[in-house]
Formats: structure tokens, sequence, C-alpha cells
């Protein structure tokens, strides 16, 4: 059994390292212990239930902690950057129409729930598509 766990060990400790994704590395860990655990006790039955519970367990809890401390954050894209910006209206935007608004220099479509007038000062709440959600500032 030791030569089953060394092959299990290597063809996911290699699956491991070409996708770079913590797929793996729970089961690599788990099959060493069941590589250890080979050499005390030869029920093939027990080291594989070994092998897949401890795999699990340790997904469990241990990817949420360990993806969030070794992804880094996303950066914010120059389409994110708008989002809670200030904007001005440069043409009226209705309830079932789309309007204009200009921020950060550039002329956006902008929708609204609320019918808003030309020259009024609003927030971007989102962006769909291509259309920017806007509100009205409110200071």
């Amino acid at each position: 059994m030791f030569y089953f766990w060394l092959l299990i060990i290597l063809f996911l400790g290699t699956l491991e390292a070409i996708t770079i994704n913590l797929v793996s590395i729970w089961f690599v860990i788990s099959a060493l212990c069941s590589l250890i655990l080979s050499f005390f006790w030869d029920n093939f039955t027990i080291q594989f239930a070994i092998f897949v519970l401890l795999g699990i367990i340790l997904m469990l809890l241990t990817k949420k902690p360990l993806e969030q401390k070794l992804i880094k954050q996303k950066e914010k894209t120059n389409l994110d950057r708008i989002i809670g910006m200030k904007g001005i209206v440069s043409e009226n935007i209705d309830e079932m129409k789309t309007g204009e608004v200009k921020v950060d220099g550039k002329s956006w479509s902008a929708i609204s729930s609320v019918p808003i007038e030309k020259g009024s000062i609003v927030k971007v709440l989102k962006i769909k598509g291509v259309k920017l959600e806007v509100e009205r500032w409110e200071e």
C-alpha cells in the first residue's frame, strides 16, 4: 500500500502545483497520513476512509481562512473606481428614459428610479452594462 499512497501523493501534489488554486492540497495531506498509517495498519478500507474523511475535514476547516490570507484583494478597475463618485446630470433622467451624467470627466448614459433634472448632483450606485445607475446626492 505504501506505493499506492506515494503515487496518490505525487499525482495530487502535481495537480496542486499545476492549478495553484488550493484544489487538492488537503488530500495530499490526508494521503500522507494514510501513507504513514499503512506502515502500522494493513487494512485498505480504513486507510481510504481516513484519506477521504481527513481530506474533507481539512478542506472545510481551512479553505476559507487560507483563501482570505493568500488571495490578494481585487484591485478596482477604472469602471469600479467610479462607483460611489459624484457626477452631474448633463441630460434629464426620467423614470423610463435614459439620461446622461458626467462623472470623472467622462459622459455616461444613466438611469434612475426617480426623475432627476439637468444640473443635479448624483451619486453612482452601480454599473449596469454600459449605463450607470444613479441617485440624487444627499449630504
